[in-house]
């Protein structure tokens, strides 16, 4: 298997889809590349098609608060999205595009191995999970997956258009949070023999 930095480098000029040809950059993901904790969003905006990196914006922000809330530093974590480069207008992405990136975070959640994946939204969570559900629904739920589990939660951005702060979903996002730190702390500890003591 290779590693994240030289699938990075080869995701970096992909053409297998129409939204390279209104990108800035490819925005492949950042962060630890051995993290326990993987987070996937949607697709790149605004900022982070110029930036290169997910999560940069407002909603981005509120993310790095809710890390800090639970006492994990974005840098121990991955954080990525299904899409690598920023549909235009910030659309929905379209069928074909989800197939075109499809093998990106495979390879990533492959190369990555994280215990936990917190999806972002309907979009990140109808992919990881295979099944068209409502964030709403399931959110704050885990889920078993290839090994891992998985946990659905609101959009940082959809939490912030729907009144920030002060809101339910915030409220919801919050207990969310809280749901991963447990879900990492009761992930199963390596084996000793994985860690070359015998």
């Amino acid at each position: 298997m290779r590693t994240l930095a030289e699938a990075a480098l080869d995701a970096s000029t992909c053409t297998k889809c129409r939204l390279s040809q209104g990108r800035t950059q490819v925005v492949y993901g950042v962060g630890d590349p051995s993290a326990d904790l993987m987070f996937i969003g949607e697709a790149p905006g605004f900022h982070e098609d110029k930036q290169g990196e997910p999560f940069v914006g407002a909603a981005g922000q509120l993310l790095n608060q809710l890390l800090s809330e639970i006492e994990i530093p974005r840098s121990d974590v991955y954080i990525n999205n299904v899409i690598l480069c920023r549909p235009p207008g910030n659309r929905d992405p379209l069928p074909d595009e989800l197939d075109a990136c499809k093998p990106w975070l495979d390879e990533r959640i492959a190369i990555i191995d994280p215990a936990v994946v917190v999806t972002l939204g309907n979009w990140a969570t109808r992919y990881i999970l295979g099944q068209q559900v409502s964030i709403s629904r399931v959110r704050g739920q885990r889920f078993p997956w290839n090994g891992r589990t998985v946990i659905p939660t609101f959009h940082p951005a959809a939490v912030l258009h729907g009144g920030g702060q002060a809101s339910n979903q915030m409220t919801a996002l919050r207990d969310d949070f809280q749901e991963i730190r447990v879900a990492l702390a009761e992930r199963p500890e390596p084996a000793e023999e994985q860690l070359g003591l015998f």
